[in-house]
């Protein structure tokens, strides 16, 4: 049996450019010169993926490696740092016990590490910190250790120290050991020497390790006591205590380097074996109710000896067929046993397993709790579904994914094409539970719909490219929504009488704005039985049913609470039917009294521009509607942060680009819902009624 205490299961995550890629890359290399087992080609993985990238800008094939490092074995899942694609993070975090954050050491926090810090915060994911590209210009490591304090609220416990900056950057100070460690100019990620620290970096390294030994003894009260008292504890307690601060989030070691020069990562390999968590260490899944999603109290051990719990987190297509990737949280998996979905309740057999090492695979016959795995050929499988032991059914938390914001018509450019594109797209969809796709009834279109741009653009370049379908592409369609403004007290019948029994149903009802992100919400405080409780479900999805489509533009209906309070029934006549047929009414009837009113998504938007043109990009922003919340200087330009509406934000890197040279970066994603401006909603509205007179 393999010791899950050696298991070590990480993800790594960063924004766009801070090098993951690489560092991930440097990690296959240096855990890989060291056991001969794989050669990993110099330079494959990232190759392979930067092709990836060019192509069809954010695809990671493997979605796990596996490697091994002092006798640990480590897997570990690269994540894409697009923020259309931050689904692809979340899902993965939801699998891990551990990540490593790599920041860039000139470009700092930047706008999708905080989302990413974010996630991992509520996944609950212990994390080391590796400050990157040290050797760029303008990198500054103590800078971007205070950014980690203030602008993502963490504590940073500084484990190493950089000698040198920019290009004379040689190495690391270790302030646990107080040894410096200096790579030579070859290169080479083994060439380096152990020596002691620059006579100009003693006071400054000593100081760091006074603060690293204070922060690690709070973990201990009777440590701290001996402390206090002038006692050092000893090298064993520390790391000790480093590693339940950091399973329990206290403090984030962090660590610095350059991953493309090749400097610092073994320190960062030997932190995720000295201080992130086994799969035994984390707090295990809860199980939940596969009706209700509510959990159930129990949790999914992770032990071998328990029955097979584990879910799909990620579904992709090659060109050997669907890859289902698996996080086994108990039990065991063998080849050609049978499971349970217990979402669709289908069973399905196991059949090829395997193990990704960089771009190879290796088959396997069994798997157990703490493994990730890829199983061929899963046909009913999808991301999020649990699969379980056939005789004890049971749910994991299952995954929240965020709603489209985006959508855009397209059809096919020639008639043999709408087949072949129904085939792709469904493929497509198992992939990404972001990107969503219906078909307009009224004219027969397909509709994709997104995170973002970006995210929409790659899909359609991927049903061209790998797919071969040629698609015209309509413009882009921002998801309103509608909600109201005035709570409305009303009352409605519904009375049918024809030969035989007839239909009756009357309720009494408020209906009122709900908080902003409720959705839908129904209470009944109907008392004395005059709408008997068998009749209150039906009347809920009544009112439920309505919600997909507002009174003004057809929109789905936003953040309302209805109340029941009152009513009449007949001991006859009175059926679920009749009371859902009375709140269809009864809808229709009271949300044009309620002010019933547009609202359009708002996005969180980051942009990133040189100094000079910082007043023209404002400017913009402004006329696009956008609320600046704050600006902040950094090494290289200005980031503003704003909040402006989707609508406002088509084709906005274009602006961007031709406003400040080139030079201007931006990011953006959905923050939440607004009230339109009455001049746009009108003209939203009109647009609505034209395309539905059109046809």
């Amino acid at each position: 049996m393999t010791d899950l205490s050696k298991y070590r299961n990480i993800g790594i995550f960063a924004h766009v450019d801070a090098g993951k890629t690489t560092t991930t890359e440097r990690i296959l290399k240096l855990t890989g010169k060291i056991h001969k087992t794989g050669e990993v080609h110099d330079g494959a993985a990232t190759t392979d993926f930067m092709e990836q990238e060019a192509e069809r800008g954010i695809t990671i094939q493997s979605a796990a490696t596996t490697c091994f490092w002092k006798d640990h074995r480590m897997n570990i899942i690269d994540t894409p740092g697009h923020v259309d694609f931050t689904v692809e993070v979340y899902r993965s975090l939801k699998v891990l016990d551990g990540g490593v954050g790599v920041f860039c050491g000139s470009g700092g926090v930047e706008p999708q590490s905080e989302t990413n810090w974010r996630y991992a915060n509520e996944s609950e994911v212990a994390r080391l910190i590796f400050v990157n590209k040290l050797d760029r210009m303008g990198a500054d490591f103590f800078r971007v250790v205070d950014q980690v304090k203030n602008v993502l609220g963490a504590n940073p416990m500084v484990m190493t120290l950089p000698i040198g900056r920019e290009d004379d950057f040689v190495g690391v100070v270790d302030v646990l050991s107080q040894k410096a460690y200096v790579w030579d100019d070859t290169g080479l990620p083994e060439n380096y020497e152990i020596v002691d620290i620059p006579a100009d970096m003693v006071e400054d390294a000593a100081a760091y390790r006074e603060e690293l030994i204070e922060m690690a003894v709070e973990q201990d009260e009777d440590l701290m006591m001996a402390y206090m008292d002038g006692e050092e504890p000893s090298l064993e307690d520390i790391k000790r205590c480093i590693r339940k601060g950091t399973r329990d989030m206290s403090f984030f070691p962090t660590y610095c380097g350059s991953a493309f020069k090749n400097k610092g990562v073994q320190l960062v390999l030997d932190a995720v074996v000295d201080y992130l968590p086994s799969p035994t260490e984390v707090d295990p899944q809860p199980l939940t109710d596969s009706e209700t999603g509510e959990p159930t109290g129990e949790v999914a051990t992770v032990s071998a000896d328990e029955p097979l719990r584990a879910l799909a987190f990620k579904i992709m297509d090659d060109r050997f067929g669907a890859l289902t990737f698996i996080r086994i949280y108990s039990g065991v998996m063998e080849k050609g046993m049978t499971i349970l979905n217990s979402a669709t309740g289908k069973t399905e057999r196991i059949g090829r397993m395997v193990e990704m090492h960089a771009d190879e695979r290796n088959e396997i016959s069994r798997a157990q709790a703490g493994d990730i795995i890829a199983v061929v050929g899963m046909k009913n499988v999808q991301t999020g579904h649990t699969l379980c032991d056939v005789k004890h059914e049971c749910t994991l938390e299952p995954m929240i994914f965020p709603e489209p914001v985006i959508s855009i018509a397209v059809s096919p450019k020639d008639k043999g094409g709408s087949e072949k594109m129904g085939i792709a797209i469904g493929k497509m969809v198992a992939e990404d539970p972001s990107f969503q796709v219906e078909t307009d009834e009224d004219s027969g279109e397909t509709i994709l719909k997104g995170m973002g741009e970006l995210h929409l653009d790659i899909k359609v370049d991927i049903l061209k490219r790998t797919y071969g379908v040629d698609l015209i592409v309509g413009q882009p369609q921002v998801a309103y929504r509608e909600t109201i403004t005035t709570p409305v007290e009303d009352s409605y019948t519904h009375k049918k009488q024809s030969g035989g029994s007839g239909q009756f149903g009357k309720i009494d009802y408020r209906i009122k704005p709900g908080e902003p992100g409720t959705g839908f919400t129904f209470t009944s405080t109907v008392v004395g039985g005059n709408v008997p409780k068998e009749f209150w479900p039906a009347v809920e999805k009544g009112f439920a049913s309505m919600m997909e489509q507002g009174v003004l533009a057809g929109f789905p209906v936003l953040d309302v609470e209805v109340e029941l309070f009152d009513g009449g029934f007949h001991a006859v006549d009175s059926s679920a039917v009749a009371f859902e047929i009375a709140a269809k009414g009864a809808f229709r009837q009271s949300i044009p009294k309620a002010g019933p009113q547009l609202i359009e998504p708002i996005m969180k938007v980051d942009v990133f521009t040189p100094e000079d043109h910082v007043g023209d990009v404002i400017g913009d922003l402004n006329r696009r509607r956008g609320m600046i919340k704050d600006q902040e200087a950094g090494a290289t330009g200005v980031r503003i942060k704003a909040d402006v509406p989707l609508s406002e934000m088509f084709g906005y890197i274009g602006h961007l680009r031709t406003m400040t040279s080139g030079r201007g970066q931006f990011s953006m994603e959905f923050s939440h819902y607004m009230p339109c401006p009455m001049n746009v909603a009108e003209e939203v509205i009109a647009e609505v009624k034209a395309r539905e007179a059109a046809k």
